[in-house]
């Protein structure tokens, strides 16, 4: 069954290059273009406009990479408190560097890496230290004297002057970072400075996705992009400067609404001139509302996401990352939509199956763990716990097997191998758990390729699991994320623990 699409890639393609050109054409030639949102793997947008190409915005880099210059951000604060970007698992500046790596293999070098709000910090003095060494150029930017009240002292050499601007050669200059408050805006307000100090009457543009500005304000692709947020605590509206300036309602986020009339100031005082923008919608050059062409698959597809986060919301409550009224913002949004746990139809069978492991008395310690997954015909696969392995690991061994045909009470994995595996984990690495998580059962089953068939017959369908709806009814343990990640799975979970051992969650 193929899956339904929503979203025309080359029809956003075009507009959306035809549209970053006419804005650089408006600015004498050369325009600073933040880039909010991720720019590489976007999997959110994937997941509510199914048929967006992840890494499209990166296409469109790639097709006008002969007119661009890129700018990576990252705010020294995050690096300090080690923030993870939670669709891969690694720190933010890991990502940066990740990103550098991504942007080379497509082709395009990335101009400098700017670490803002530096103030000598530790971890960003070796983060530093570490790109320099590596033949990256790194400038340092300190948190801008004055903001955000006194306009005179921000637009002066005492302000955005007293930053050191990167040097560029083309008319586009890309300025993207890993994650919000990355201190992109403020570079780019920096670099206009310094063009018009200079006598380069330079343009700003922002480039963000979400929220899509000409769908409604209650759209639930809209709406799935509060619940992506809701740690941020942002909220779409009206934007109320384009309402008063075109009488045309558009949609907007709470943080550029409000910040408008103060960025507006701010160009004005470094233009000398009347701001070319009346509200922050024409700030904008986001075209990804004109790729929409069934709405009615991308509002499903929203009404899942809303329910994904929701998942990951009550999961990060449990593990103490996120506060009560976070969470009860994250309940009030699916509510708001009319959505329910029950919605996302993996949920109840990952249930039924812990359920099972509990009656037949399998589970581990005590715990009895359920998983299901909704394979791309729409068939259900579940797995459990056992003594011998998480559900994770059932789970993905029972789906593989259905896929490659093989019968169900087949093993895949010798005997010789589990048993060397907790041999392993136990007596020499002095594990307390001996049961294979997912990582551990996938070596495993590529190991046994090499004297069993069927084996590799599973492996070869792994692969088809990208992209499939899974459910686990507990957090999963660092081996079953990462092994979920890799396999490209949209992983939901239950907030409840695996183990009754803290250390070990």
């Amino acid at each position: 069954m193929a899956a339904k699409t929503g979203f025309d890639n080359e029809k956003y393609l075009q507009e959306q290059t035809e549209a970053i050109l006419e804005r650089v054409s408006q600015f004498n030639n050369k325009l600073y273009l933040e880039f909010g949102g991720k720019l590489l793997f976007d999997y959110h947008a994937a997941r509510v406009l199914p048929g967006f190409d992840p890494n499209v915005k990166m296409r469109l880099l790639q097709k006008i990479h002969d007119n661009i210059d890129v700018i990576l951000c990252i705010y020294a604060g995050d690096i300090e408190r080690k923030k993870v970007r939670a669709d891969f698992g690694i720190t933010y500046d890991s990502d940066a560097l990740k990103t550098i790596d991504d942007f080379k293999e497509w082709g395009i070098d990335v101009t400098a890496v700017v670490i803002t709000r530096y103030d000598n910090q530790p971890s960003a003095r070796a983060f530093k230290n570490k790109l320099e060494r590596r033949g990256i150029s790194v400038y340092t930017h300190k948190f801008t004297k004055g903001y955000p009240t006194d306009i005179d002292t921000i637009v002066s050499d005492e302000g955005y002057g007293a930053n050191e601007p990167i040097h560029t050669k083309n008319p586009i200059v890309v300025v993207t970072g890993p994650g919000p408050g990355s201190g992109k805006l403020a570079t780019c307000l920096c670099h206009l400075y310094h063009e018009y100090k200079n006598g380069n009457e330079a343009g700003f543009a922002k480039f963000e996705t979400f929220p899509i500005w000409n769908l409604p304000l209650k759209h639930k692709v809209n709406v799935a992009y509060e619940a992506a947020t809701v740690d941020l605590n942002d909220v779409n509206g009206i934007d109320c400067h384009h309402l008063e300036a075109y009488n045309e309602k558009t949609v907007n986020y709470n943080r550029d609404i409000e910040a408008f009339p103060l960025l507006k100031r701010i160009i004005e005082k470094i233009t000398g001139k009347e701001s070319f923008y009346k509200s922050p919608t024409d700030m904008g050059v986001n075209r990804a509302g004109f790729g929409i062409v069934d709405d009615e698959v991308v509002q499903e597809a929203a009404h899942q996401e809303i329910i994904r986060r929701y998942f990951r919301c009550v999961c990060e409550y449990a593990m103490g990352f996120v506060e009560r009224e976070i969470l009860q913002r994250s309940e009030l949004i699916m509510k708001n939509v009319g959505a329910t746990v029950e919605d996302r139809t993996v949920v109840l069978p990952a249930r039924q199956a812990a359920r099972k492991a509990q009656e037949s008395g399998k589970g581990n310690e005590g715990i009895f763990c359920g998983a299901a997954i909704e394979l791309p015909d729409g068939t259900i696969i579940t797995g459990e716990n056992s003594p011998f392995m998480h559900a994770a690991s059932s789970l993905v061994i029972n789906a593989t097997k259905h896929l490659a045909g093989l019968p169900k009470k087949m093993h895949l994995l010798p005997q010789n191998i589990t048993d060397s595996v907790q041999f392993l984990k136990k007596e020499i690495m002095n594990g307390k758990m001996i049961s294979l998580d997912l990582e551990e059962t996938l070596i495993a089953l590529s190991i046994s390729t090499i004297s069993n068939p069927a084996a590799q017959m599973a492996v070869e369908h792994l692969k088809e699991l990208k992209g499939c709806e899974v459910h686990i009814t507990h957090i999963p343990t660092t081996g079953d994320e990462a092994g979920l990640r890799k396999l490209g799975v949209n992983l939901t979970s239950d907030p409840d623990f695996s183990s009754k051992r803290l250390f070990i969650n």
